[in-house]
């Protein structure tokens, strides 16, 4: 799987476009070579179904991780997505990974953390995570000198906000480990385009090559 790697090489960053609601999109996505692709299944606008998230996610098996991603779900709705759907990655917030504890997940699953800005947790951090702004979805930049900290401490994936024109500064500041884009890449709430899709990993790419 494309993540499965904890280092990465020199110029090289873990790209994520999340959101997906149309083949159009993920074939964009996987023309483009991105690590992962994530499918919303928490309120939004991009929120799909097991059903359609598989007919999407179908040719990017074995190709790309495909990430589930929630948001405070119940153990019965976690239950489901793993059983339905059998994402590669499942996404959450910090503070739901108690009760994912107490599920028996399959051994092949990574889980991806989401922290968000704010007082970060005295103890040890997960070995990756994704920071992200206050709203997933929402567009709203989070706290990159926060990030850049927490860079310095554990693999972070960039969220919130990002889009072609931001991305290579928030890559010099924070220095993550990977990006992940959904609205800033979209033609119209929940609907991506392909343009933007390929001028966002064309100036994270750069953007990563120049800070190597």
């Amino acid at each position: 799987m494309s993540d499965s790697s904890s280092t990465r090489p020199a110029g090289a960053i873990f790209i994520k476009v999340c959101g997906m609601t149309t083949p159009e999109a993920v074939a964009t996505a996987l023309d483009c070579e991105v690590d992962a692709i994530g499918f919303v299944f928490a309120n939004s606008v991009r929120r799909v179904g097991a059903q359609r998230a598989n007919e999407l996610a179908a040719p990017a098996r074995q190709r790309v991780a495909c990430v589930a991603v929630t948001r405070h779900p119940a153990r019965e709705e976690v239950a489901a997505i793993l059983r339905e759907f059998k994402p590669d990655i499942l996404q959450t917030d910090l503070e739901d990974l108690d009760q994912l504890d107490q599920l028996d997940l399959p051994r092949s699953l990574s889980v991806l953390p989401v922290m968000r800005a704010g007082p970060a947790p005295a103890g040890a951090l997960p070995g990756r995570v994704l920071f992200e702004g206050p709203v997933s979805g929402s567009g709203q930049t989070t706290d990159w000198q926060q990030a850049a900290e927490l860079a310095r401490r554990t693999q972070v994936i960039l969220a919130g906000g990002l889009h072609a024109a931001n991305v290579a500064d928030a890559i010099r500041r924070v220095r993550p480990f990977g990006v992940d884009v959904s609205s800033g890449v979209e033609q119209s709430p929940g609907i991506k385009s392909i343009q933007k899709i390929q001028q966002f990993v064309a100036a994270a790419r750069a953007a990563a090559m120049e800070s190597a």
